[in-house]
């Protein structure tokens, strides 16, 4: 079975969502690999020296593998196509074919988002999604990956969980990526523009 991973953002030498990150590396030791206990990454992260933008990738299955840090650049998202697949990534996966195989697909887009067989919307190759619907923000029900900054919000109650549909889509007022590292990025561009094919 392959490894699992965490992606975690440190800026400013502070580790981010740390508790979000911990439960989600956990909850899938013990799912996948039979782990009876908890552990913190805290005690396998190092900081950085500087107060710069870091990926942090933690390589993972019973116990820690792997701990690496990487410079962190967004990548510009502007066009994103649409592909349908029924895709099953529920565990992050270090093996990611899969997922590399869609993001193959995208012709002269930036990315793709994945909806499945049944038309619902789910995520994109990196990143949760969610829709502005009647002046409240929208996360699909039922998402490829339930990433942590995903579940921040919904704790929070800054968004919602719906079956979301392409038909959702184009009524959209407003369309958002959201992960680890980026956050919740709302895009400035109209719907149509997003998506050049909807």
């Amino acid at each position: 079975m392959s490894l699992c991973f965490e992606t975690i953002k440190i800026q400013n030498q502070k580790i981010e969502n740390i508790d979000y990150h911990n439960q989600r590396m956990n909850l899938t030791r013990k799912a996948l690999y039979g782990s009876s206990s908890d552990i913190d990454l805290l005690d396998f992260i190092s900081l950085p020296n500087d107060q710069a933008l870091y990926r942090c990738k933690v390589l993972y299955a019973q116990s820690v593998e792997d701990v690496s840090l990487y410079p962190y650049k967004p990548r510009d998202i502007e066009r994103i196509k649409i592909i349908c697949s029924d895709i099953e990534y529920r565990y992050k996966f270090a093996d990611r074919s899969e997922i590399d195989n869609l993001f193959a697909k995208r012709e002269d887009c930036d990315e793709v988002l994945i909806v499945d067989s049944n038309g619902l919307l789910r995520d994109t190759t990196i990143a949760n999604i969610a829709l502005k619907l009647d002046g409240r923000w929208h996360t699909p029900k039922h998402p490829l990956l339930a990433g942590t900054f995903r579940q921040k919000l919904l704790d929070s109650s800054d968004l919602i969980e719906s079956s979301l549909n392409i038909g959702d889509l184009k009524r959209a007022e407003g369309f958002a990526l959201m992960n680890a590292m980026i956050g919740f990025y709302e895009m400035d561009k109209a719907i149509g523009k997003i998506f050049p094919k909807l």
